[in-house]
């Protein structure tokens, strides 16, 4: 037999749904993939009924249907102040995941350069690589996560051809600030790059954080691509709807690679969705409280443990440091804490590019009876620990 592909030899599985199975195993409580165990708003699973039986079901436009991509238009515009066109600069995907994927076709060839942050969403680096480029990471410092602008730069005078911007960040919970992102916005345009953005939590930030549209910076609304989704805003995870917005060039490229990866989105799904994408600002005030509450409810419980962890400012991932148990092994760990302990994580090592293993990430998008449940297992960590013995991840 002939060789397999070279490009994807190294690859593993997704840690973070693997994490997801072991939970299930072990009857976990699951803080491990991002998804919520609460209904998406009525109003739109009111209209999904109505959809089952009226329709459509056939193909939508490739691209989206019309009335979808002119309520992301609306919405998109209302919030960042900026008006895009619905029939030449909009492209709605299967989830933002191939969102990302049809932008890192449309923009980079083989061998090309591509700045990530480190710490970063796992399929950045897939994605990265599958379109045949090459990462080049830049670290974000914790427990602030800053970045160093010598560093980004000289990543960029590596050649590098786009960055890709997770903001609010997974796993880290970091929102940029405008300083920051001017400063990325300088050095992009010093070099002629692209910025490919992933916003899926724009709508979910803790105060007194404000998320800023790269878009809308000086001179990067032809450079910025956004890669965006309805998962989280909407608790429709399960639905994969996504979306990319960029000038009509690289839209016009974007449309042909999605065309031939996926052909499209689940129109009756669509049709659905509308419906959130008209709601006012009511709806997402109170999402953001909502995620306000679910982050008391549950850092303030880490708080009361004495665990240490990184207090987020927007998304809904903690990052919580082991090191008091002495873990040199976190996945090791993260399975036996699924196990014995009754909770499930997702370790830091398949976020940071760099050698770290003292951090381990739980969401919080759960019902206060779920976070209630983690937190009184979670109490009993430290006695399980030192009743474990002799274990791989020590």
């Amino acid at each position: 037999m002939k060789e397999l592909s070279e490009r994807t030899k190294d690859f593993t599985d997704s840690v973070i749904r693997r994490m997801t199975r072991i939970a299930n195993k072990y009857g976990a409580v699951n803080l491990s993939q991002g998804f919520p165990d609460f209904n998406p708003p009525k109003q739109i699973t009111d209209r999904l009924s109505e959809v089952a039986s009226e329709g459509p079901h056939q193909y939508a436009l490739t691209w989206g249907a019309k009335n979808f991509r002119d309520a992301i238009a609306a919405k998109y515009e209302h919030f960042s102040e900026i008006k895009v066109d619905p029939e030449s600069e909009i492209v709605v995907t299967c989830g933002s995941t191939e969102a990302m994927m049809a932008t890192m076709l449309s923009i980079t060839n083989p061998k090309d350069k591509v700045v990530i942050f480190s710490p970063f969403y796992e399929n950045y680096g897939a994605d990265t690589i599958l379109s045949g480029a090459e990462p080049i990471y830049v670290p974000l410092v914790p427990p602030d996560f800053t970045f160093s602008i010598e560093q980004l730069e000289n990543a960029f005078k590596q050649g590098a051809k786009a960055l890709i911007l997770c903001n609010p960040s997974n796993p880290c919970g970091k929102v940029f600030t405008f300083e920051e992102l001017t400063a990325i916005a300088d050095v992009v345009k010093k070099y002629d790059a692209y910025v490919v953005t992933d916003e899926v939590y724009e709508h979910i930030v803790y105060a007194p954080n404000k998320h800023i549209y790269m878009q809308a910076l000086d001179g990067m609304r032809e450079r910025t691509i956004v890669c965006n989704s309805l998962s989280k805003t909407y608790s429709i995870t399960g639905w994969r709807l996504g979306y990319v917005i960029a000038n009509p060039e690289i839209i016009d490229r974007v449309k042909k690679v999605h065309d031939f990866l996926t052909v499209g989105a689940a129109a009756p799904l669509m049709e659905a969705a509308t419906v959130g994408l008209k709601f006012d600002d009511k709806y997402y005030d109170e999402l953001a409280a909502h995620y306000a509450h679910m982050k008391e409810v549950f850092v303030g419980g880490l708080e009361k443990l004495g665990l240490k962890y990184t207090d987020p400012q927007g998304a809904y991932y903690v990052l919580v440091d082991v090191s008091e148990f002495g873990v040199k092994d976190d996945v090791k760990f993260c399975e036996w804490l699924a196990q014995y302990v009754g909770v499930a994580a997702v370790p830091g090592s398949s976020f940071f590019r760099e050698d770290v293993h003292n951090l381990i990430r739980f969401h919080f998008a759960k019902q206060d009876d779920t976070l209630n449940e983690a937190i009184n297992r979670l109490a009993g960590l430290r006695k399980a620990v030192a009743e474990a013995g002799d274990v791989e991840w020590r």
